[in-house]
């Protein structure tokens, strides 16, 4: 076991990697009374196309991971949101483009959930009669979400921007794809993408390091692993270009939501260059487009936008973007507005006094989340996974100059990589 101090954070990271491979890491938080932990595999939506090593190449139906996520809950002598339930835990799990995290919050019985949380994500139960009883489930769900105009618009937007990138394809897959997932792709998933070398642990709040750390040692060293290669994946060539610039449907809805955003040509996928960027790109959104700029405030008195108005930034393997937008009474009006500031903005680059401002607004956001056990556990792990350390990113927006700022917004706004999804109003 080792332990990683920042001093300049008053955090203290204790970490060991076991002998299976798997990654512990406990943040002591004395005085909180909340244990939050996550049990995240390094697999998501995405990885749809990979290859085990020793194994032959694979292709699996679009949803599977999602699929895998929520099959694991059941075991052979029930549910086991129960068990947590009893331990007086409370327990969930979800999937994104890029990982699968399955989580537990409680204030007592840390041990015991603990061991339950690693006893019921390592062992797999799926029969022919679950998964099909399943499949109608998460159909269901799929077919829900397609009337869900938040969802619609969303999603849109990145049906829009990309073309070949499974990013594209929901989460959940389609109604098709999840028809087709058997009991047997589920094992051959679990089994690549399940193994402790593939996993990472992480608990924080008012527990002990040491102590947690060999429970979770203990815990793994009753347990036998197969030997786990690398995981290779495959991923079609994305071209540069968006797939269409506009995306447009109907819904009942109040206000047309409107979202669009730009495609980035992806770089360092990992490690310091990666997370550079992407705390270069959330400066800038937020110095441009921030409830405390000077755009945000003339669109919202022009009753262009709403509370509801926000921007992001997403990146993964193989994909980074922005989103920008929200209910609106004129999507178009809206797009043409923030395009052309951003191209101005992109012209003439950001200020000192509002690159400075914003760098402290953003530092100080940071500096909350870390009163937060539920956010630092999901945007730790978020980090890791993209070979970043969160306790750095004080150091790394320090380090941020005016400069670097604004060659990613030169290369950022770029018009032929804009895409726009809209979901406006259909006639009664």
């Amino acid at each position: 076991m080792s332990i990683r101090s920042y001093p300049e954070l008053q955090e203290t990271l204790h970490y060991a990697k076991l002998d299976n491979g798997l990654e512990v890491f406990v943040l002591p938080k004395p005085g909180f009374t909340k244990t939050y932990a996550t049990f995240t595999t390094r697999y998501g939506s995405v990885d749809n196309h990979f290859r085990a090593a020793g194994k032959e190449e694979v292709r699996v139906p679009d949803g599977i991971a999602h699929f895998l996520e929520h099959k694991m809950f059941e075991e052979p002598e029930g549910d086991i949101f129960s068990v947590f339930a009893s331990q007086g835990a409370s327990a969930n799990a979800f999937t994104s483009f890029d990982r699968t995290v399955y989580l537990f919050s409680a204030a007592g019985s840390v041990e015991a959930n603990l061991d339950t949380l690693l006893n019921f994500v390592q062992n797999p139960y799926f029969t022919d009669e679950s998964v099909e009883k399943e499949k109608g489930i998460i159909i269901q769900e799929i077919n829900m979400y397609r009337d869900n105009p938040d969802w619609r618009v969303y999603f849109g937007l990145i049906e829009a921007l990309y073309s070949k990138h499974p990013v594209h394809i929901d989460i959940a897959g389609t109604a098709e794809s999840v028809s087709s997932i058997t009991k047997e792709m589920l094992y051959e998933c679990y089994y690549t993408f399940y193994h402790p070398s593939n996993m990472s642990l992480f608990i924080v709040g008012g527990v002990d390091g040491e102590s947690t750390i060999e429970r979770v040692r203990a815990n793994q060293a009753a347990k036998t692993f197969a030997p786990a290669g690398p995981i290779e994946r495959f991923f079609e060539p994305e071209p540069t270009e968006v797939r269409q610039a506009i995306k447009e449907s109907k819904l009942p809805v109040s206000l047309p939501k409107c979202l669009f955003g730009y495609k980035d040509v992806p770089g360092d996928e990992e490690g310091e260059n990666a997370i550079r960027r992407e705390l270069a790109m959330k400066l800038l959104l937020d110095a441009l487009l921030g409830s405390s700029s000077p755009l945000y405030q003339q669109m919202y008195d022009d009753n262009l936008i709403s509370d509801g108005f926000g921007h992001e930034y997403n990146t993964g393997p193989g994909y980074a973007f922005s989103v920008i937008g929200g209910d609106t009474r004129d999507p178009d009006e809206l797009v043409s507005r923030i395009t052309e500031a951003l191209g101005a903005a992109a012209g003439q680059g950001l200020s000192v006094d509002v690159f400075e401002r914003t760098r402290r607004k953003k530092i100080g956001a940071y500096l909350r989340m870390l009163n937060s056990p539920e956010a630092i556990a999901g945007e730790f792990t978020r980090y890791k996974l993209r070979g970043g350390d969160l306790f750095r990113v004080v150091e790394l927006y320090e380090s941020l100059t005016l400069d670097e700022v604004n060659a990613h917004l030169r290369e950022h706004v770029k018009p032929e990589r804009l895409a726009v999804s809209i979901v406006r109003r259909s006639e009664p």
